[in-house]
């Protein structure tokens, strides 16, 4: 059969550009709702309805756009991924055609972001059938299955590409001027278990609550609540920085976005100094870790060394590893080198200093570990001084399925007088809500007000709660359990 290098019908785009921002939104004094359009998609009307929560704190349920997408076939590569070069593609077109059906060859640019080139990519979809027409879909994707290929049902408007919607957002807008409560982080009961955002919200008594970053799901399965990045609760450091990633910075009725570097240094009575790699997480070989009492699980059970620690620095045993942190304590686990290391410079009744900075690579300073200091790990950097700037690269998303393809979003941004923005975008429901992806992420939150903005964890992690309800509709159909949550609390 002769090939076609289109999927007839399919929306198609070439690059996603940043929209205009209207001017009174991006300088506004405080933080306002905007009275333009919405900003994505023909710039659709919207519908809104507004809650007073507190005094300072509004609660605004947005919708706009309309469903017009339908569905289609995606022929995976054969590394699995929806896209791939253009050597790839023929040769998965072939394949397609060899079972006797008319595939299309689409061509599509993965966007340029702030740290990283757009890349031309290139999908095979066979049919487009309207959206009251998925079953006819899925009758070909099985079909295809049973050809060898392995395939799966796409919905159009999840693709990134030109949509009319719908969108189902969710936003909350804390008054830096009227606000007297404070900000905080939660890791929950413990650091390596995950708990639901209204857990942790219930039980600090919070106003509202949405998740924070990305937790670790390639770790053993008790301890997947650990933050990919940096985590301060009340001053403490429960979780080492990814160098450079954003993070937002909270401290009482303050917050900031910026990125962080963490530097921790034991220094042993001897004067012999060691690094320690990483805190309240799994340890690689010849690495030297520390685990506090929120860990709230065993240390490692590998050959290594636990060396326990009082609240002064002073070495109270040394043990295998494997066991839990006594309360109150500290334990430095040490595998290979690090085990060795400890043996030799960490004896029971020593005094051992853990150094710890966290520095803002922004303003170039040390932040001070006090008591009122909370910071949540951000996904990517997606707004800075009011212009887009996607960081997808530096934070380990800039791949197609992270840039591009739309899907549930959470949101945090800061206004210029320092009020505060939280979002989120619900997805992954055809028909219904649609998500975004970075690149209309970073135009919401401008249209916003946002002149900062990072994004969180999405997916089915996105979530919001108001007053000890989940006021989004999470993508999973219930809530999931989370690594962190960014709370915002009466007093």
């Amino acid at each position: 059969m002769p090939r076609r290098t289109l999927v007839v019908g399919l929306a198609m785009a070439t690059t996603i550009t940043g929209l205009t921002v209207p001017g009174a939104a991006a300088e506004q004094a405080t933080v306002k709702f905007p009275s333009s359009d919405f900003p994505l998609g023909a710039r659709p009307a919207l519908t809104k309805t507004v809650t007073s929560v507190s005094p300072g704190i509004d609660l605004y349920d947005v919708q706009a756009g309309s469903s017009t997408d339908g569905y289609t076939v995606t022929v995976l590569m054969p590394n699995g991924r929806d896209a791939g070069k253009r050597r790839a593609a023929e040769t998965v077109l072939a394949e397609v055609e060899a079972a006797g059906e008319v595939a299309g060859m689409q061509r599509l640019i993965r966007p340029q972001v702030a740290d990283a080139p757009e890349q031309e990519l290139f999908m095979v979809r066979v049919g487009l059938w309207p959206f009251e027409q998925r079953a006819k879909a899925d009758k070909m994707a099985r079909k295809l299955k049973q050809a060898g290929l392995k395939v799966k049902v796409d919905y159009l408007g999840d693709d990134g590409l030109k949509t009319t919607g719908p969108w189902h957002v969710k936003v909350l807008m804390v008054d830096a001027r009227t606000f007297r409560g404070s900000y905080a982080a939660s890791l929950g009961t413990s650091v390596a278990k995950r708990e639901t955002v209204s857990s942790m919200a219930r039980r600090d008594g919070a106003i509202a609550a949405v998740n924070g970053g990305f937790f670790n799901i390639r770790t053993a399965r008790h301890w997947q609540g650990d933050p990919v990045g940096v985590s301060v609760v009340g001053g403490r450091l429960l979780s080492e920085a990814v160098p450079g990633r954003s993070a937002i910075v909270l401290r009482g009725r303050t917050a900031r976005i910026t990125e962080l570097e963490t530097r921790i240094t034991l220094i042993s009575q001897d004067g012999a100094q060691a690094p320690v790699s990483g805190v309240n997480r799994a340890a690689a070989e010849n690495e030297l870790v520390l685990y506090t009492e929120e860990w709230g699980s065993k240390t490692p059970k590998v050959d290594g060394t636990d060396v326990v620690i009082d609240a002064d620095g002073r070495v109270e045993a040394v043990r295998a590893p494997g066991a839990a942190v006594p309360k109150g304590k500290r334990v430095l686990h040490g595998s290979g080198e690090a085990g060795m290391w400890l043996n030799e410079h960490a004896w029971e009744g020593w005094k051992v200093t853990v150094d710890t900075k966290v520095r803002d690579l922004r303003k170039k300073r040390t932040l001070k570990l006090t008591p009122d200091l909370h910071i949540v790990s951000g996904g990517v950097g997606l707004v800075r001084n009011g212009q887009t700037k996607i960081t997808a690269k530096r934070d380990g998303h800039d791949s197609l399925n992270m840039i591009l393809r739309r899907h549930p979003r959470t949101l945090v941004g800061t206004t210029r007088n320092g009020s505060l923005i939280l979002a989120t975008v619900d997805g992954r429901k055809p028909g219904v809500t649609v998500g975004a992806n970075f690149h209309e992420a970073a135009q919401l939150m401008r249209w916003l007000g946002a002149t900062q903005a990072i994004n969180l964890d999405g997916g089915g992690s996105t979530a919001m709660v108001v007053k000890n309800k989940v006021v989004n509709k999470p993508s999973d159909g219930r809530e999931r359990a989370v690594g962190d949550a960014l709370l915002v609390l009466p007093h």
